[in-house]
């Protein structure tokens, strides 16, 4: 791998993660000098596998991100480093990204894919069961919850689309209002009549063992015995980074995500993203997608600097 620590980059990838990786491996076969600087924080590392991924269905997200690792080393223009980017700033031909030790590397064009932060409810034990038997998609997690006791808690609109998300997993749901319900009436029979219980009790405790929820406990003393929770967990930003590049965040249905147009740039020329850091519905096959489009662009926009490309493409 490329190793001279002075060098200016073609491309720094900011994360390591599904996007991160996968735009790496599309430099790498373009056979541009490409940095990726990992600060090893990819939000699905609590959960023991990955649902729904072709060629790493049920396997763990570790393995996902070893593999992709070990593929880059075959590319002589990739560096892969551990470390975080703790701020960045324009230069007349490029960026400055500064990481962690007081290292400076500079890059003709960076490409944003530090993913996203789930923050969940406070709720005490949620921590220990996160990723596992508490989590936030369905579609992540369902096959393994199939045909349990499962309960979402939500608010308002998210509140119906959640619990009868679940419905398709499992015939017994539960749908937990936290004391705060602002269910319509027309939402209620909507929820009734698809066989969900609707509870407005208040939680005080998730009660659980070795990742495995086996009860919700509220906090007028009695229990719910529960074997799987949905919970909204909306999102935020890892860091600065993008704002100090000059990217603009937008706000979201999940949290604010950094704005992209149709071909992954920001608003900030140079700047691109992919990944969960702009994604409306964030999952992993979105984020390798992304990563190998972003990708194919950058390559583009510095060919078009150094030939005369057409760029963008039509």
């Amino acid at each position: 791998m490329a190793n001279d620590r002075n060098a200016e980059w073609e491309c720094a990838v900011v994360g390591a993660g599904a996007a991160g990786l996968s735009a790496a491996l599309v430099l790498g076969r373009a056979r541009r000098r490409t940095i990726v600087i990992d600060a090893d924080q990819q939000s699905n590392r609590a959960s023991k596998a990955i649902g729904g991924l072709l060629g790493f269905d049920q396997r763990p997200p570790a393995e996902l991100y070893e593999a992709g690792r070990c593929e880059l080393e075959a590319y002589p223009s990739v560096e892969y480093r551990r470390g975080t980017v703790a701020g960045g700033r324009r230069i007349d031909d490029g960026f400055v990204l500064d990481v962690d030790g007081g290292e400076q590397v500079r890059a003709r064009r960076v490409l944003l894919a530090t993913g996203m932060q789930y923050c969940p409810p406070e709720i005490p034990g949620l921590a220990e069961l996160w990723g596992t038997s508490v989590f936030q998609c369905p579609f992540c997690h369902g096959w393994e919850m199939r045909d349990k006791r499962l309960a979402a808690l939500a608010a308002g609109e998210e509140a119906v689309h959640a619990t009868l998300m679940l419905r398709g997993w499992s015939d017994d749901v539960v749908s937990l209002t936290d004391g705060h319900s602002q269910l319509s009436a027309d939402d209620e029979r909507l929820l009734r009549e698809a066989g969900v219980t609707i509870d407005d009790r208040r939680i005080a405790e998730l009660i659980g063992e070795h990742g495995q929820l086996t009860a919700i406990a509220f906090a007028d003393g009695t229990r719910l015995e529960r074997d799987g929770l949905l919970v909204e967990a909306p999102l935020q930003q890892r860091s600065p980074l993008a704002e100090q590049l000059g990217a603009a965040c937008t706000p979201g249905p999940l949290g604010a995500s950094v704005g992209i147009d149709a071909i992954h740039r920001t608003d900030a020329g140079g700047v691109f993203a992919a990944g969960d850091i702009c994604a409306e519905q964030p999952y992993v096959a979105g984020a390798i997608a992304a990563g190998s489009q972003a990708a194919m662009i950058i390559v583009q926009s510095l060919l078009a600097d150094e030939f005369g490309l057409p760029y963008p493409p039509t």
